[in-house]
């Protein structure tokens, strides 16, 4: 599957096209994962004969783009603008009609790692254009993530989650909420979806362990939850 690169809207966007795909895979792509991209895709077609097109857009300002309210400890650099709904904007307004434009009507799964499953665990809960969302290693932590996610119903008929075991492991007290803010979230989205189209799964190490291979296996599902909405 060949890498076809594409400004639209003002985004560099990275796009791996199958024949006659039965998804569409979208993911925000920081700076630092961009040499891992070729390889995740790969990881996808090896695990699943179902095919798609993945889009990874890309993320300029990591902490930044895809937080959805102020919170300092996403940042080394200090407070940053919470500037996720102009990303959402971007995705839902601009992304997705250019790609129906291109290749057709198709349902669509947004999944991403750590910021980028946060991003896409609240995209789900705030747009209805996702049939599916996966939050790979998602940064739930983030103070009031469980008063939002207890108050909000999802919009996605799917989730994926998934977290290192170790995670939470944290001699910082707020990271180390991401356990049980993760485990809650689960219980919450299976009593709402069913718990056929809700998974929670975990995986050996820390939160710098085999990050594409993770994020494979979280659009992987999506995937095939998706082809039984084509």
């Amino acid at each position: 599957m060949k890498q076809i690169i594409e400004n639209i809207e003002g985004r560099e966007c990275l796009i791996y096209a199958g024949c006659q795909p039965c998804a569409l895979l979208i993911q925000p792509l920081g700076k630092h994962e961009r040499e891992r991209i070729d390889h995740e895709v790969q990881l996808i077609r090896d695990a699943s004969p179902i095919p798609f097109v993945l889009c990874a857009f890309t993320i300029e300002d990591w902490e930044a783009e895809l937080t959805p309210w102020d919170e300092p400890l996403v940042s080394r650099r200090g407070p940053v603008p919470a500037r996720a709904e102009e990303t959402l904007h971007y995705v839902c307004d601009k992304l997705i009609p250019s790609l129906i434009q291109q290749y057709g009507k198709l349902p669509i799964a947004l999944g991403g790692y750590s910021l980028a499953g946060l991003f896409s665990l609240w995209a789900g809960y705030e747009r209805d254009c996702f049939d599916a969302v996966a939050g790979i290693s998602p940064s739930v932590w983030i103070r009031g993530w469980k008063e939002y996610m207890t108050m909000h119903p999802i919009c996605s008929k799917a989730v994926y989650l998934s977290l290192g075991n170790k995670e939470e492991r944290s001699r910082n007290q707020t990271f180390a909420q991401v356990g049980n803010n993760i485990r809650l979230e689960h219980e919450l989205l299976s009593k709402e979806l069913g718990y056929e189209h809700c998974v929670l799964e975990w995986n050996e190490g820390n939160h710098f362990m085999d990050n594409e291979l993770r994020t494979a296996r979280g659009l992987t599902w999506c995937l095939e939850k998706l082809s039984k909405f084509c």
